[in-house]
């Protein structure tokens, strides 16, 4: 306690000079905890609110998730999803619980003078509401009669409900998508945006309807439920590979003529991505804080000239080396550990301005906050080393005579 004390009395002797020390410490730590609580929250965000494939749940498409130039070009080869692959899936798949069917575009809809432009317009089975769990706030989803006679029903989204019907219950009441009057039975819950993007611009009629109005050319996308949740997943998917192979003639070793897409491979794209970025972000604060841990050693090894008749001092009067040692390196952690506290407020404080008042989420998590200053710690050690090493050997009477 008494060397601690002592330590904080040397700093406090000089506050600017410690400051200024401290800023490259700050600045490193600041940008581990803003990164961190970015990708933290972005995390959590994507699996709760973009990926929200279930896990026992899988979609075949024609493009799946590409992310390069080449993946592009030989998905634009395949031939496109049809209803008739949708039903023989359906029909034949032992191990999918259950089979649903979607396809999207864009839309106006519009009731009496009030309008709205690119509503994002799905058609899709009746089924799906179960398969990927859609939310209602009021009203119903439509059925399978419903879906086989193409009936012109919709279930709407809040900001469909709000800039068409404004305070009104638009349950049983009439609108208009792409000019066919449709007839309004379910209400979405409200889902906010997500990374910016609107997730209640939205509408869904039956797939067969929205193929009577806009064309059954597009590919479609097949959801599929495996039976025995997650562990099914893989035998169901080679169920469905062996239907749609067969039906497309692939070669033995040819590739798949069809894309899966999975939570699991969603999830593992997103964090490739976010790893990319943690990385350099770190690199950059790992850089900020060794440039931190120099101007900290470069100071402390000034304060050891500075207070060279001072170790004289102590020494004549039965200070060890261990003592000397120990106050130096204990006014390099008290430097860097300051910094360190100042760094994690700093980064807390823009992580949670960023969640506020940005697109972004956030989440500091109390494992980041003893994160940031263990860190600070580490790096005083390594930064006080030194110039306690070299306060230590200096020798007691050449320390008493310097001037």
């Amino acid at each position: 306690m008494e060397t601690l004390r002592i330590a904080a009395t040397a700093l406090r002797a000089h506050k600017m000079r410690s400051f200024l020390t401290l800023l490259g410490v700050i600045i490193g730590i600041m940008t581990v905890v803003t990164v961190v609580a970015i990708i933290s929250g972005l995390n959590n965000y994507i699996r709760e609110k973009v990926f929200r494939l279930n896990p026992d749940v899988y979609a075949v498409t024609q493009f799946g998730i590409i992310t390069s130039r080449e993946q592009w070009l030989e998905a634009v080869k395949r031939k496109k999803i049809t209803w008739s692959d949708y039903e023989a899936v359906k029909a034949h798949c032992g191990l999918c619980d259950m089979v649903g069917a979607q396809q999207n575009n864009g839309s106006a809809v519009k009731r009496g003078a009030e309008k709205l432009t690119n509503v994002r317009t799905l058609g899709v089975t009746s089924n799906m509401a179960e398969i990927n769990n859609i939310d209602l706030e009021a009203g119903r989803f439509f059925t399978p009669m419903e879906e086989r006679r193409s009936a012109l029903v919709v279930v709407i989204g809040s900001d469909v409900r709000e800039q068409l019907f404004g305070q009104l219950d638009p349950i049983g009441r009439t609108m208009t998508v792409a000019g066919q009057p449709m007839h309004v039975i379910g209400l979405l819950k409200k889902q906010g945006s997500v990374l910016g993007q609107n997730q209640d611009k939205i509408l869904y009629m039956p797939i067969t309807a929205w193929q009577k109005r806009f064309g059954a050319r597009e590919s479609l996308t097949i959801f599929v439920r495996a039976k025995g949740g997650v562990p099914g997943v893989e035998s169901s998917m080679d169920d469905v590979r062996v239907i749609i192979r067969g039906r497309r003639r692939t070669a033995f070793r040819a590739e798949d003529p069809f894309a899966a897409v999975t939570a699991e491979a969603l999830q593992m794209l997103w964090k490739s991505i976010s790893a990319g970025l943690f990385s350099l972000m770190i690199l950059i604060s790992g850089i900020s804080l060794v440039v931190g841990g120099i101007v900290i050693m470069n100071i402390m090894l000034v304060s050891v000239v500075e207070r060279t008749r001072e170790i004289g001092v102590r020494r004549a009067i039965g200070a060890t080396r261990a003592n000397i040692r120990s106050q130096f390196l204990m006014e390099a952690i008290l430097l860097s550990l300051g910094g360190g506290i100042l760094g994690v407020l700093l980064g807390m404080a823009i992580a949670k301005s960023i969640s506020t008042f940005g697109p972004l989420p956030t989440l500091v998590r109390p494992t980041l906050i003893l994160a940031g200053l263990l860190i600070s710690v580490v790096t005083g050690v390594a930064a006080g080393v030194m110039p306690a090493w070299r306060a230590s050997k200096l020798p007691p009477v050449e320390a008493l005579r310097y001037e």
